[in-house]
């Protein structure tokens, strides 16, 4: 019997051929939102190591939408060419199903990549005045958020929309909305950075209102693909977001047509206390999981194939992401298979090393 990791699984009419996931890792490699050769050797190395998917770094559905000046993008012709050529690649050599993680930052955009230390770019640097649901800043560094209004929402909702509709055009297979780690759809969520007084602000359901419109506009915009969501499952800051709260966002999201909920939990909040540690966000994943009754992917210092295999088996997750593991070793579901006494393809060009 081949072990619960290395078996199918199918998301929508997407079959994955492992339970292995490669998480968004943003790589400010970027020019202008564009991919450029590293995001094709990226890529090209991440898919031939075996892994069942992988997600396409964080990306920006608008320019004020990326973290850093330095981030993907997909929101006009230019980007969409430039992010075609490394899909294309991928996919004419990969053999890992390639999806995307359409996000927009919020007020935790217009930062500098984290080689280029603290100072916050500037208007002659690409920096912008970044948005956020109330003008409640991340931190004491951090310049007050423009307050999005109904034309702005509009706009990101549609935006979020565009940016589906491209990643289907050029062949991407599956997509998740960023609702997690503090970025803008989060800091609807979370009552420590909302503080609208609308319909939009308030009430658990009202914080919910305009991620779950956002999430809409990408289902309606991509009706084939498989689309989910990242969330955050706790703020780790006491008054601010809950488990029970992810719980039920992901029961609304279920009803919208929602195929997976990818869980991680913080980002929201400098004073988050994160009580971090091998599997720490696993249990979240285990209770969105059988709460809301959707398939879930569980992330967090997951580094062991015994332990990944244990999250499978024992049914506290439908999927494994891994990023830090994938860029220590693009090749890590290699070894996790001879580990774990199942099989797993290579390409033709690497079978020599199979039987190392």
């Amino acid at each position: 019997m081949s072990p619960h990791l290395f078996t199918p699984f199918k998301l929508r009419n997407l079959t994955l051929a492992n339970r292995l996931v490669v998480a968004p890792m943003c790589q400010y490699s970027a020019v202008d939102g564009c991919a450029t050769d590293w995001h094709v050797m990226h890529l090209g190395s991440l898919a031939v190591g075996g892994a069942g998917l992988v997600w396409i770094e964080a990306t920006g559905v608008e320019p004020r939408g990326r973290i850093t000046p330095d981030c993907l993008g997909l929101w006009g012709e230019p980007q969409e060419s430039a992010l075609a050529r490394a899909v294309g690649f991928v996919r004419s050599r990969g053999m890992a199903k390639l999806g995307i993680q359409l996000a927009h930052a919020g007020r935790k955009g217009s930062t500098a990549a984290p080689w280029k230390g603290p100072k916050l770019p500037g208007p002659s640097e690409g920096g912008w005045t970044p948005v956020a649901p109330s003008a409640v800043p991340f931190d004491a560094s951090s310049p007050a958020p423009a307050v999005l209004d109904g034309a702005g929402m509009r706009e990101i909702r549609e935006a979020f929309a565009g940016a589906a509709r491209r990643a289907a055009r050029i062949g991407l297979e599956a997509i998740e909305v960023h609702s997690a780690h503090g970025y803008l759809l989060h800091q609807f969520l979370s009552p420590l950075s909302n503080r609208r007084a609308d319909a939009y602000g308030g009430s658990a359901a009202n914080r919910m209102r305009f991620p779950l419109e956002v999430f809409d506009a990408v289902r309606q915009a991509a009706p084939d693909l498989p689309v989910g969501v990242r969330v955050s499952a706790t703020d780790w800051v006491d008054g601010g977001w809950t488990l029970a709260e992810t719980v039920d966002y992901a029961l609304e999201l279920k009803k919208l047509g929602c195929d997976f909920v990818d869980v991680s939990s913080g980002g929201l909040s400098p004073l988050q206390k994160v009580a971090a540690g091998p599997g720490f966000q696993v249990p979240f994943a285990a209770e969105v999981r059988a709460k809301a009754g959707v398939p879930t992917i569980a992330v967090g210092m997951i580094r062991d194939p015994q332990q990944a295999e244990a999250i499978v088996a024992g049914g506290q997750a439908d999927l494994v992401g891994m990023a830090r593991a994938f860029l220590d070793d693009p090749h890590w579901p290699w070894h996790a298979a001879k580990a774990l006494g199942a099989d797993v393809a290579y390409p033709p060009q690497y079978l020599r090393a199979k039987g190392l």
